[in-house]
């Protein structure tokens, strides 16, 4: 799967003769080939070719993975500058976008210096194509979302007083990864007890504890796109504040996922949550955002964030995790994730959220 065609379709209404992509994220992206770091650029230009540019370590694999562009190896006295600019000359490019949000002012220099044509910020131009989720990311997104659900299922029976954190967070990886995972869409979050009112806490050696809540946060990366997904469980027994708490994120959640859909804004999707924390006294005690956007990142556009009054697209995939933390005691978080339409949202997450007692 590649998107060389839907990047090249929306560089004429930017005014722009070709796009340069330098970012490990957005490469992959375009090409559907994925390297580490730098080791790699992408070209795309108004015509419709399209240049995938890599050193002797992935030219053999950019072969056989990318379809839709011209594979271009670098090595000694013919570096990435010299063969943009090459590019540059072949297709008459005066005006290149290229990654504002990424690139450093030292590349940024290099390369105004080496290329006979004007370099123009537009990484905005990926961000907008990538918060769109075509059929087939979905169904990528999908399966990504059942593998850390079966890794779910499993990891139930494991929890109990004595496990510490650390082993059911190394147990959440081997999981995924044995269920088809390719990666981590990040280091799970495991925290337990007291550790649970810390939203990114580390998973560590303390053991479980009979009485407590266990906050798992955690996903994997399947085809190049990531899942995200958070449970809060009880092992023992739960007392009147726990299950108030618990009960009112869930509130929370549901509040956020029933005003989720394309053309309203992230603040009100933000706000339809937080009025039921604030309402129940929880206020002080929630303070990130119900939502951001999910895809090729763990992290990416759209947000459903207090800050942000625009609307969000249909087709955007978001979490939707509000959460309620207090201080040294116990924390809370649902996560699943949503793929916003123009009437509402599909929830992908299937995993139950009623409150389960081990």
């Amino acid at each position: 799967m590649d998107h060389f065609e839907k990047i090249a379709a929306r560089l004429e209404s930017r005014d722009l003769d070709a796009m340069l992509l330098t970012n490990e994220a957005n490469r992959f992206y375009a090409s559907g080939f994925r390297t580490a770091g730098t080791d790699g650029m992408a070209l795309v230009t108004r015509d419709g070719c399209c240049y995938y540019m890599t050193d002797s370590r992935y030219t053999e694999a950019a072969e056989r993975h990318v379809r839709g562009a011209v594979i271009q190896e670098v090595g000694a006295g013919r570096g990435y500058a010299a063969l943009l600019k090459e590019a540059v000359q072949r297709h008459r490019i005066r005006r290149l976008g290229f990654e504002d949000a990424y690139m450093t002012v030292r590349e940024h220099g290099a390369l105004a210096r080496a290329l006979p044509c004007e370099l123009v910020p537009a990484a905005d131009l990926l961000s907008e194509l990538r918060a769109v989720k075509d059929p087939e990311e979905l169904e990528i997104m999908v399966s990504a979302q059942r593998i850390a659900e079966r890794a779910l299922a499993e990891i139930l029976n494991e929890i109990r007083p004595g496990v510490t954190e650390k082993e059911i967070a190394a147990r959440l990886q081997y999981l995924m990864l044995h269920h088809g995972a390719e990666d981590m869409s990040f280091d799970p979050i495991v925290v337990s007890g007291p550790n649970g009112s810390l939203p990114h806490g580390v998973p560590s050696e303390k053991a479980i504890q009979s009485g407590e809540f266990v906050t798992m946060d955690f996903g994997c990366v399947y085809h190049g796109y990531c899942s995200d997904m958070t449970r809060t469980v009880a092992v023992g027994s739960v007392t009147d504040e726990m299950r108030r708490v618990y009960d009112t994120v869930l509130e929370a959640q549901r509040a956020g996922i029933d005003a989720a859909r394309g053309g309203v804004s992230g603040h009100d999707v933000d706000k339809a949550a937080r009025d039921v924390i604030d309402g129940a006294g929880y206020g002080p005690y929630f303070g990130h955002s119900f939502g951001h956007g999910v895809g090729v990142e763990i992290h990416e556009g759209p947000n459903a964030t207090p800050s942000n009054a625009l609307p969000l697209p249909a087709g955007a995939v978001i979490s939707a995790e509000p959460g309620i933390y207090l201080p040294g005691k116990l924390g809370v978080r649902i996560e699943d994730v949503l793929y916003l339409t123009e009437d509402g949202c599909r929830n992908i997450t299937l995993a139950p959220k009623d409150l389960v007692i081990l």
